[in-house]
Order: structure tokens, then C-alpha cells, then sequence
């Protein structure tokens, strides 16, 4: 089990503290997000961001709990993908598909990552070696976490590679605005900047088309509480049990950062604003969290106790010419940046 093959002594928590006591708490493990302390419209304090009271719990959990993953974030059918005319296997560890990366320690959100310290925040530094879980290329990852008074926090994703390869990097954060201890987020209400959404095959794995939400219950271009349509008697949603799906962000352009979700929960009056230069972002109900460990308060999570904003590139993109996507080459960076601003 990968947790034994984790020293805790090894797991660094980073506290980064605005002046007025709002704080977020960051990993060495996977590059993670544990912790984001935000006032609400009383000024009370509370922690939006899911996560387990025992840092080691973090270590190969189902969730990927406010984690980075890589090489590839998301799915890869059948784990078989092609660069520069050579075929790649992967490992399968979803239905029949890869996922996040690989199971245990192959993805990189289950490894220790180096830390520097910098005047705005902290960066973690992960060397991935070629053929490292199958992928081509020696790669070199930055995740690079900053803070600020306005309580927003920016993640900047970069990474190199020596060889042509694929690189997706995401946070995999799970928030609930009422607090992470205080019930599911059915109740929250999500905006989009799609009028798209990828529909899949049962595994998830993208068929055709990007299909327009317009009359559906994948339509968040208004504001909708999740819960209202989230058992709704529909393909996209019974594949996954919720929503699990990639939207389109509408006007996408490369290399520019936009805004694209808006999350707000009424009675605390807090809102999330999620800005990103990646073409799509995969929302996640927390479909599946009933059963992982405890909460850093105590709790037992159930399904639907929070959601995660996934911003990348689509899912199974090195199989489909027809997705913004383009492989790393020498010489070339790879970047993704994510801001969450906090309300």
C-alpha cells in the first residue's frame, strides 16, 4: 500500500496567512491544496476546501483530495495514446481506461514534490523521468501557489520535457462554501462559460461532437443550484452518478486567462470565482467520496459533500486531432494557470 511507502515524517505543510487571519494551507504531497480558510458575509471563518485530518490519508486516495495529477489529468482510453509515430501503453486503472496518471505512486499526485519558498507563496518542483508510468520524455513540473489579501488563490502549472510527450495538469480541490464539515453542496449554485459540454461513453471516454447544454441538464450557462438536476434521467449524468463531465469553454483562446465558473452558497454569502487559460473544466459532484477517510474536522464525507472545478485540457485529447490540444516538445513550456477568487 502506497501509504507505507510514504515517511509522514516526509509531508510538509506550507500556511500561507493574510492579515486578517484568512489562510490556505498547501502539500508537499501531490502539490496539494489542504486547507483555504475565507471569511463569510458575517466575517466568520470557516475551511471551504475538503480534506482528511491525517496527512498520510492523502497518500492514494480514490478522491485525489485537492491534489495535482499527472502526467496526463483525467482519461486516456484504453491508456493507449501515439507520439511522434510510436505507441504508448499506459497502466489501466479506471474501467478500462488511465486515469489521473496511473493508480499509486504513478501519478503524481501521490508523490512527495520539492519545495521553494518564494516572496508571493511557494512552488513544488517535480523531475519526472522519460518512461516514467509509461510516458515518453524526462519532464520537469512546476506548480507555483500564490495568496493575496484579496483572498485569491492563483496556481500557475508549468512544465519541459527533453522528448516530445503530453502533459494535463489540473487541481483536483473539492470545495463546499458553507464549510467543509457542514453537509453537500446540492445547494450551491454553479455558473459556466459553456454552452458546450463533451458528451461520453459509459467510461467517460469522449464520443462525437461537442453537444450544446441548451435544453438539457448539463445547461449551467444561468446560475442552477447543482442538486436540481443532478439525478435527472440522463445519459451524461447516470454514467457517472452526478456530474462528472468536461465542458467547453466558450471564446477560448489560447494562452488567455478568462473567467469561466462562478459557485456561490447563499447563506453564507460566499462566492468562488474560478479564471483559467485552459480550454475546458471538468465538474465533479464528489459523486463517490462516501467512504474516504474522515474530514479534518471529524466528519464522515458523504457523496455529493462538495465540488471540484477541474480546469485542462479534455479528457482522451491525444486521441482526438479535433481537441485544442498540442503535444510538449523540447524547448517548449507547458503552462495551465488556475485562479480561484474567493467572495
Amino acid at each position: 500500500m502506497l501509504r507505507a511507502m510514504i515517511d509522514p515524517e516526509q509531508i510538509r505543510l506550507i500556511s500561507l496567512v493574510n492579515p486578517d487571519g484568512s489562510e490556505v494551507i498547501l502539500s508537499n504531497l501531490g502539490a496539494g491544496i489542504v486547507s483555504v480558510v475565507v471569511p463569510d458575509r458575517q466575517g466568520r471563518m470557516a475551511d471551504v476546501a475538503l480534506g482528511y485530518r491525517d496527512p498520510a490519508d492523502y497518500c492514494n486516495d480514490g478522491p485525489c483530495m485537492g491534489k495535482v495529477p499527472g502526467r496526463f489529468a483525467n482519461r486516456i482510453a484504453l491508456g493507449r495514446f501515439s507520439v511522434a509515430g510510436k505507441e504508448y501503453s499506459l497502466s489501466i486503472n479506471n474501467g478500462p481506461n488511465h486515469l489521473h496518471g496511473g493508480p499509486g505512486d504513478e501519478s503524481y499526485a501521490n508523490r512527495l514534490w520539492d519545495v521553494k519558498e518564494t516572496p508571493s507563496g511557494v512552488t513544488f518542483i517535480l523531475d519526472s523521468p522519460d518512461g516514467d508510468a509509461g510516458y515518453p520524455g524526462a519532464v520537469h513540473v512546476e506548480a507555483a501557489y500564490s495568496w493575496s489579501e484579496d483572498h485569491i488563490l492563483e496556481l500557475r502549472l508549468t512544465a519541459t520535457s527533453d522528448a516530445e510527450t503530453v502533459v494535463n495538469l489540473t487541481n483536483h480541490a473539492y470545495f463546499n462554501l458553507k464549510g467543509e464539515e457542514v453537509g453537500d453542496v446540492t445547494g450551491h449554485f454553479l455558473q459556466l462559460r459553456a454552452s458546450r459540454y463533451l458528451s461520453t461513453s459509459d467510461s467517460l471516454i469522449p464520443v462525437g461532437e461537442p453537444a450544446p447544454v441548451a435544453g438539457t441538464p448539463m445547461d449551467f450557462t444561468i446560475p442552477k443550484a447543482i442538486g436540481r438536476e443532478l439525478h435527472a434521467d440522463f445519459p451524461a449524468i447516470n454514467y457517472g452518478k452526478g456530474y462528472d463531465n468536461c465542458f467547453v469553454i466558450d471564446g477560448w483562446k489560447e494562452g488567455e486567462v478568462q473567467k469561466v465558473a462562478v459557485l456561490s452558497e447563499e447563506t453564507s454569502g460566499r462566492t468562488l470565482e474560478v479564471f483559467t487559460d485552459a480550454p475546458g473544466i471538468q465538474v465533479y459532484t464528489g459523486n463517490w467520496l462516501e467512504g474516504c477517510p474522515v474530514s479534518k474536522s471529524g466528519k464522515a464525507y458523504h457523496d455529493y459533500d462538495g465540488v471540484a472545478l477541474e480546469c485542462q485540457y479534455f479528457p482522451d485529447s491525444p486521441n482526438r486531432p479535433d481537441f485544442p490540444f498540442r503535444t510538449l516538445k523540447p524547448g517548449e513550456v507547458y503552462e495551465n494557470t488556475i485562479v480561484f477568487s474567493f467572495k
